[in-house]
């Protein structure tokens, strides 16, 4: 029987304890799908996927305002993209509140929301979506083809969002240049609805751009080890799988091999 884990839950939706017809949402963290960990043979259940948010937000068929408050540095725009869009078609007002700053795929989601509010000291990050490719020359090429695609309509998104205040030539010089955006340039650029004047404690956004920095080096070195190990097994014969007694409670052993390209054949998450 398979193993399966969770992760530690980042975000969450409860009802205002003095409004039961309002939903309150943090997104305080990484926004990521589920995946199989071949490794430890286990399923690994994601909380901040855009599956576990549509089973959340079924239990609330009554509210009339949702209130996002969101601190997040990103994470995989295929589960943003989803989430973002059944904020989009929920019948409920919804706004976002960003506390601390809304990064990259977080700044995807708030472009669902009716009405964004930031704080004074607060920002927002805009980037091109970026992936880990292997493959031939052709392969490549396609990668890239296809991004260009997905990233055409994250910008529709976007320039949905700004209502006229950003040009699409803009928005693809904020894009290219990966801009940190304070809260008057996203006000100004029509990417919130309103700035507050005061300001919010960072400390905790100072630390997920830490962990930001640290989780982007650790992926980076990660997929130069697993292409460097792919390259090494290429030319090797793949070993027969070791059957376990009881096939049906024990998983058949994966070669190192297979366990790569799983990992290559994940969803990439790009932000």
């Amino acid at each position: 029987m398979k193993r399966q884990k969770q992760f530690k839950q980042t975000w969450e939706l409860k009802q205002a304890a003095n409004d039961p017809g309002t939903l309150d949402m943090y997104i305080y963290g990484d926004i990521e799908s589920g995946y199989y960990d071949w490794w430890n043979d286990e399923e690994v259940k994601s909380e901040t996927s855009a599956d576990y948010f549509r089973e959340e937000l079924a239990k609330y068929p009554d509210v009339k305002n949702i209130n996002l408050y969101c601190n997040s540095f990103g994470g995989s725009v295929y589960e943003a993209m989803a989430i973002r869009n059944q904020i989009k078609r929920h019948g409920a007002t919804v706004t976002g509140i960003v506390d601390g700053f809304a990064a990259s795929a977080a700044s995807f989601i708030l472009t669902g929301c009716d009405y964004v509010k930031m704080y004074s000291n607060t920002t927002q990050m805009l980037h091109n979506m970026w992936n880990v490719a292997v493959g031939n020359s052709a392969q490549l090429r396609k990668v890239a083809d296809d991004m260009d695609v997905m990233m055409e309509g994250n910008r529709q998104a976007y320039l949905e969002k700004a209502n006229g205040k950003l040009t699409e030539e803009k928005l693809m010089e904020i894009l290219d240049n990966e801009t940190w955006l304070t809260a008057a340039q996203c006000l100004e650029h029509g990417l919130c609805d309103e700035v507050i004047s005061e300001e919010v404690d960072l400390t905790s956004a100072n630390q997920l751009v830490q962990k930001m920095n640290l989780t982007l080096e650790q992926q980076i070195n990660h997929n130069k080890n697993l292409t460097a190990q792919l390259k090494e097994l290429a030319a090797e014969k793949p070993k027969e799988p070791i059957q376990k007694i009881d096939p049906v409670l024990e998983p058949v052993q994966k070669t190192n091999a297979e366990k790569l390209m799983a990992a290559f054949n994940k969803k990439p998450e790009v932000i």
